[in-house]
């Protein structure tokens, strides 16, 4: 069964063929990431018009790269929210129109469920996915939360950000440190020639009741210690880079692992953006040694948004029965617990 997924939710556009769920038969994401740098961050009205002006050469890309004609399609997919919803719209009008043209089944995708699904992309074994019930781990731009997976659609979600996504703190404090947008990797890159200990930052929300998380009090405390000391360069920036970044995953791998014990799971998986951080990765491996839970990440290409995700979260949509009628909208704030 080949899905054909479409996501706009922010500043890709991406359209993608995946086939049974898992294969990925092409993958073609347009980053607006030059478009936006001189920002220091996404501008919706700017995402939206990339988007329409990207989305139908992305599509033919990924039709011709797959080797198929919209005639091969079984079914469409696309992102239906939560995010940006005039880029939102790109999609999901595009996804309507082949589904109406073609006489297709449409399934309205979670944002959320798509990143979820991206573990299950190009398994190469049953062993290469975590069983269920497992933790996730969720972490973005956008989105920090710790999800309870009952199993593949069934969620709940047991902690999230009050404030600032990981993510968002990543490429702001990039930023303060004049390394562009996005910034994640850079501080990611520096931090390896750094001292995670050089910076006493604040560890933000340390109860162990408490599995939500809060970013906005790190990214204050850097704002202020430019503020004071100026703009770091050379080891004093990589010293800088390793103790943020150590701050943030110390709060991500923390909480996770309590949710684990919560939980009374053996299996966790990292998904998001920021799960393509080496360090979270690693910190997280060595959490799980210890803690006797085993760590799923999908490869780096599968952790930013992209539209295979999307087809694969579709795909499960569709086994169960479930379909969109062509009068679906985008929604810019939409609960994991209504994305059926």
């Amino acid at each position: 069964m080949r899905i054909l997924g479409l996501e706009s939710s922010c500043d890709e556009t991406a359209a993608a063929l995946v086939e049974d769920g898992t294969r990925v038969l092409s993958d073609i994401i347009s980053s607006q990431a030059k478009v936006h740098e001189r920002f220091g961050g996404v501008v919706p009205e700017l995402a939206s018009r990339h988007h329409i002006v990207n989305i139908m050469s992305v599509l033919e890309s990924a039709l011709d790269s797959a080797g198929v004609s919209l005639d091969a399609l079984d079914a469409v997919a696309v992102t239906r929210g939560p995010g940006l919803v005039g880029a939102l719209l790109v999609a999901v009008q595009v996804g309507k129109a082949i589904a109406f043209a073609r006489d297709l089944p449409l399934i309205g995708v979670h944002h959320l469920e798509g990143h979820l699904s991206a573990i299950y992309l190009n398994a190469s074994s049953p062993g290469a996915v975590p069983g269920t019930p497992h933790v996730a781990l969720l972490v973005s731009g956008g989105h920090t939360s710790l999800i309870y997976v009952k199993q593949r659609g069934e969620y709940l979600e047991l902690g999230a950000t009050r404030d600032d996504a990981a993510g968002e703190a990543f490429d702001k404090v990039a930023k303060l440190l004049g390394l562009g947008y996005p910034g994640g990797a850079v501080i990611d890159r520096l931090a390896k020639t750094g001292d995670a200990r050089a910076l006493r930052l604040p560890r933000p929300m340390p109860g162990k009741a408490e599995l939500n998380f809060s970013f906005s009090g790190i990214k204050t405390w850097m704002r202020n210690w430019v503020s004071e000391n100026g703009v770091p360069t050379g080891q004093a920036l990589a010293d800088a880079c390793a103790s943020f970044q150590h701050a943030v995953v110390l709060s991500l791998v923390s909480k996770t692992r309590e949710a684990v014990k919560r939980a009374g799971v053996t299996d966790v998986q990292i998904s998001g953006g920021v799960a393509a951080n080496s360090y979270l990765r690693e910190e997280m491996r060595r959490a799980g040694e210890e803690d006797g839970f085993r760590v799923f990440v999908p490869p780096p290409r599968y952790c930013t948004d992209n539209a295979a995700m999307i087809a694969a979260a579709g795909y499960h949509r569709l086994l169960k029965g479930e379909r969109s009628n062509l009068d679906l909208n985008a929604m810019a704030n939409l609960p994991l617990a209504s994305s059926s």
